[in-house]
């Protein structure tokens, strides 16, 4: 009897693992398979058979930004732009001369576009002064090219001018050429001060619905931007209304339901054109490029309005090819299924190291640990290298990746071997408490450095939270490992360590906090929230042991 229950006992042990292993590879080829599902539109975004009305152009490529006076575009760059976009607009709408920007009627006047020029305005009047100068110049030496002049952009929202000030700059402006002469601003802003309405000859404003106060969702982001629209033709009926602005975002955090993505932007740019269409009112769109250099400003989702990336400078949905949010996602699949081998594979050469048997549970924490990071890994990679903005960014979301990565390794490991999740001291405290294995410091390594970096992340929400990025793929694939050590491996007995103490205070209150302030409809902030508390329970369970006197 005894003999056949060992049999059984080792033949259950060989096959639950590889069980566990390919219901693993499957549920990670499922959840790409589904996350990367194309969705169908009734208009392509870019319809080859319905040029674009008109669309914002700022030039600025990688490091370049007109925040930096130094900043100077060649006119190279700005000819080969507008060449491009000529083939899929009839118009584009500026914001400045500054930086090199003067040259772009001469470029478009070649390539037979319009341009609806814009005269940036700021509370320094000898600057405005100057650059009222240059477009004055420019609208003399373009006639044909330049169709409208945009006086001022946002400057109100800015609080940079006041409105009779701005409404004397318009109305000098307008005494000095003969073309339709207005003014730009958040829709909200005209409803403020009216007196605008008077100096401009028709009305622009901006209807943007991933930053109004209150977001809206993309699925009713043009009906929005339609009801707006007819707002605001009732409060100013008697003057023509161009959007100046409108559009989404690709990437970027959510704002309570409203979600960037590859999908929501073409399904938003689609309905927003073909309602403008049907309903034969003007429209541009921003933008023609993603501009890295908002991201400065405005955070990841600054940097990608645009229709065109801003590396390849290659249209983000060309027609006839079906848009998804993930088009890399067979790479993403490879990677997570090799992740989930390595993470099986660990486990069982530490099984080879100390054969013993494992409870049942330890190797579906394994199997968790091993599908969750498979899942999220190409998550987690993707937005490391869409939400990095410089060195620093680069080295603390590279960080955060590898040792998130490194997590779910060391974590099966130590299931299997028995070990617990090592604290704080065993790596950092006195000799005497610190661990010699280079297992446990590898896993106790990847523990501190996810728990600093989510830390700073959770503090960033408490305090500056607007234009911060959720990190919930990264910080997932390494809290469900830690949690799973410190439930199955539990802690030895001892007292509780302060700097576990104290970080787990901090997480749970930051998740309490920044639950209450996204809203029950940001799912990413949720899910973030939800990782911060799991954080916070494993690190209270924490225990070291007392250095004997």
């Amino acid at each position: 009897m005894n003999h056949h229950t060992s049999r059984r006992t080792e033949l259950i042990s060989r096959r639950t693992p590889l069980a566990l292993l390919l219901i693993s590879l499957g549920a990670i080829a499922a959840v790409w398979w589904w996350l990367a599902t194309p969705i169908n539109l009734a208009r392509a975004p870019i319809d080859p058979d319905a040029r674009l009305q008109c669309v914002s152009y700022a030039p600025f490529r990688g490091e370049q930004s007109p925040l930096s006076p130094a900043t100077q575009v060649s006119a190279e760059q700005i000819a080969e732009d507008l060449a491009q976009l000529a083939k899929i607009t009839d118009c584009i709408r500026t914001y400045s001369t500054d930086n090199g920007l003067d040259q772009i009627p001469e470029f478009a006047a070649k390539v037979g576009l319009k341009v609806i020029q814009g005269i940036w305005l700021s509370s320094n009047r000898q600057r405005n002064l100057a650059r009222i100068s240059t477009t004055l110049r420019l609208v003399k030496e373009y006639p044909s090219t330049i169709t409208a002049l945009v006086v001022g952009n946002e400057v109100l929202l800015r609080g940079e001018m006041t409105v009779s000030d701005l409404a004397a700059t318009i109305r000098s402006v307008k005494a000095q050429v003969s073309i339709p002469v207005t003014y730009a601003d958040v829709w909200e802003y005209w409803l403020r001060n009216r007196e605008i309405y008077d100096a401009v000859d028709f009305v622009t404003i901006h209807i943007l619905p991933y930053w109004e106060d209150f977001p809206v969702r993309a699925r009713f982001a043009a009906a929005h931007v339609d009801q707006i629209r007819r707002r605001m033709a009732v409060a100013f009926p008697g003057k023509e209304i161009l959007i100046g602005e409108t559009g989404w975002p690709s990437e970027g955090r959510m704002r309570d339901a409203a979600l960037p993505s590859r999908t929501n932007q073409a399904r938003v740019v689609s309905e927003i054109l073909d309602m403008a269409r049907r309903e034969n009112f003007r429209v541009n769109l921003i933008e023609a490029y993603d501009q890295p250099w908002k991201r400065q400003l405005e955070g990841t989702v600054g940097g990608y309005w645009g229709l065109f990336d801003s590396v390849r400078r290659a249209l983000k949905y060309p027609p006839g090819i079906a848009v998804t949010n993930f088009p890399s996602w067979k790479l993403a699949t490879g990677g997570g299924m090799a992740l989930a081998i390595l993470v099986f594979g660990s486990a069982w050469l530490a099984l080879r190291r100390r054969p013993w048997q494992p409870r049942l549970a330890s190797w579906f924490a394994v199997g968790m640990s091993a599908t969750t990071g498979g899942i999220l890994f190409g998550v987690a990679a993707r937005k490391m290298f869409i939400e990095s903005y410089g060195v620093g960014g680069a080295l603390l979301w590279g960080w955060l990746l590898v040792a998130t990565t490194a997590a779910p390794l060391f974590g099966a490991h130590a299931l299997m071997s028995g070990r617990a999740l090592p604290t704080f001291v065993e790596l950092l405290g006195p000799k005497e408490q610190r661990s010699r294995s280079v297992l446990t410091i590898m896993l106790g390594l990847s523990l501190i450095v996810t728990v600093v970096i989510g830390a700073e992340t959770a503090l960033g929400f408490v305090f500056d939270p607007r234009y911060r990025d959720f990190p919930f793929a990264a910080l997932t694939m390494a809290a469900i490992p830690f949690a799973a050590l410190t439930l199955l491996n539990r802690p030895k007995e001892g007292t509780r360590p302060v700097a576990e103490q104290v970080f787990a205070g901090l997480f749970a209150g930051a998740a309490v906090y920044t639950g209450i302030n996204e809203g029950p409809q940001n799912w990413q902030s949720l899910w973030t929230c939800a990782i911060y508390l799991l954080l916070a329970a494993t690190l209270w369970q924490a225990r070291a042991a007392q250095i004997p006197k």
